[in-house]
């Protein structure tokens, strides 16, 4: 019994693990959503901010409708009395009796929508500051969480520049010494021609009696040593 508790907890324990990594990988996204659902409720809730207003706007013209017919059946109530009609004067009386509790009626019901009202525009502005400090730090996390993945990326580049650098030298290495042995080659290659173009010209004085061979020559030091002694 004890093993297989153990085991579901396990279970349990990677099942965790395992939504803690989703959550963890998906962190920006999920306060981005959050973000666009609170701003969403925000809309709503000046959109209700608006039904309010609007309520309190008839509720007010209302009553300003209603005082201004109490004032004239006041005047009726008046005239009724004036005219000795007590029976109507009274009936008049009733109804503005029934005015004044509409009148008082429509009053609360404008105090309480303007009340409703001044309450939701506090709680609007406080979800919009909220909102906005939130996006700044948003936008804060974003910026630091890209020169962090910039900085990793630099990181593993430079490890593995290291050993491309080091092949990329060995192959300039390899270029230098061959170009070095082909400039040797050409150097050889053009004191061989040097020495055949003299070696035939040497040929073609000596067949054209202009210049001594090696063994003549040497008799034309010696008169000449000859002479000065």
């Amino acid at each position: 019994m004890n093993i297989w508790s153990k085991m579901v907890t396990a279970l349990r324990g990677g099942v965790n693990e395992a939504g803690e990594l989703i959550v963890d990988s998906q962190a920006l996204r999920i306060l981005d959503q959050e973000v666009r659902d609170a701003t969403a409720e925000l809309k709503q809730s000046k959109d209700g901010l608006t039904t309010i207003l609007a309520r309190q706007k008839l509720a007010e013209e209302k009553a300003s409708s209603i005082g201004e017919s109490i004032a004239e059946y006041e005047g009726y109530a008046v005239k009724a009395m004036e005219k000795g009609d007590d029976a109507l004067a009274l009936e008049v009386a009733e109804k503005i009796a029934d005015l004044e509790n509409q009148l008082d009626t429509e009053k609360k019901s404008a105090a309480q929508f303007a009340a409703s009202a001044n309450d939701l525009r506090k709680a609007i502005l406080a979800a919009e500051q909220n909102i906005k400090r939130i996006k700044q730090q948003i936008d804060t996390v974003k910026a630091t969480e890209n020169v962090q993945r910039a900085q990793v990326a630099v990181a593993e580049r430079h490890n593995g520049s290291n050993s491309k650098l080091r092949t990329a030298m060995d192959s300039l290495d390899r270029i230098k010494e061959k170009q070095a042995l082909k400039s040797a080659q050409i150097k050889a290659a053009a004191e061989l021609a040097e020495d055949s173009r003299e070696d035939s010209l040497q040929d073609k004085l000596e067949k054209a009696g202009i210049a001594a061979s090696g063994a003549r020559a040497q008799d034309v030091l010696d008169r000449l040593k000859n002479k000065k002694s």
